[in-house]
């Protein structure tokens, strides 16, 4: 079968073929969200940040694709060892994860919102669940964020999170804080008899961890404590 990718033209996407997105430069064995740029008798073809772009064939295609769509595909490479994409990542991506632990660091391809929460790619080759509860801010399909292994199962599925383990946890929730309270002038109306559900929607975390990193500032002497809330000290600014 004759390539159909021609090289990119020197003229400006505005100009030349009206894109104006362009897509970070993606490898062969990643999952991405990619934009389709054209559509012909051979396939739909994406933006993936190279100079040629990549071929959707029909075949790996779970809908028609049209021009100016975004795709969540896996890269990989044909029997002729061309890359190529496909957005049925079930035959890439295992629901059984190898060689990781909890507490692991990993990049996360976020793809589908479920009743539980989000799924997401864990290292471009296993399917993992972001809790809704475990959510600190609101995530979009295709986005890559780094996360880390919650918990593995017994039967090797993946719970993440999008916060460190253990004293590193406390501190990324701590700067959240300390963030918060200066973008709202020095007091935040938050403390250990509010509700779990103001704060998690002022700052994105559980009030177990809220009231443990506030604990971490108060020893530090960058808060100060009241019985409505907390208060940036002279220190915290």
């Amino acid at each position: 079968m004759t390539d159909r990718r021609a090289p990119r033209s020197t003229t400006p996407a505005t100009r030349a073929s009206g894109r104006r997105y362009r897509a970070p430069r993606c490898e062969v064995g990643e999952v991405a969200y990619l934009e389709v740029v054209t559509v012909n008798d051979t396939g739909a073809f994406l933006d993936w940040g190279q100079p040629r772009d990549l071929l959707l064939p029909f075949g790996e295609q779970r809908f028609r694709p049209s021009v100016g769509k975004r795709v969540l595909v896996r890269i990989y490479q044909d029997q002729q060892g061309r890359p190529v994409a496909s957005q049925k990542l079930e035959r890439f991506v295992a629901d059984a994860a190898e060689g990781l632990a909890a507490g692991d660091e990993v990049t996360l391809v976020i793809a589908d919102q479920t009743d539980l929460g989000l799924k997401a790619v864990v290292n471009h080759r296993f399917w993992g669940v972001l809790y809704r509860d475990d959510l600190t801010r609101p995530m979009r399909r295709g986005q890559r964020v780094t996360g880390y292994i919650k918990r593995l199962r017994d039967d090797g599925r993946l719970d993440l999170s999008l916060l460190p383990p253990g004293e590193a946890r406390l501190d990324v929730v701590g700067e959240a804080v300390l963030k918060a309270l200066r973008e709202s002038g020095g007091y935040l109306p938050l403390g250990d008899k509010s509700d779990a559900a103001e704060i998690k929607a002022r700052l994105g975390v559980s009030k177990n961890a809220f009231k443990q990193a506030i604990g971490r500032l108060y020893k530090r002497r960058l808060i100060t404590l009241s019985p409505t809330g907390i208060r940036l000290a002279p220190s915290g600014d």
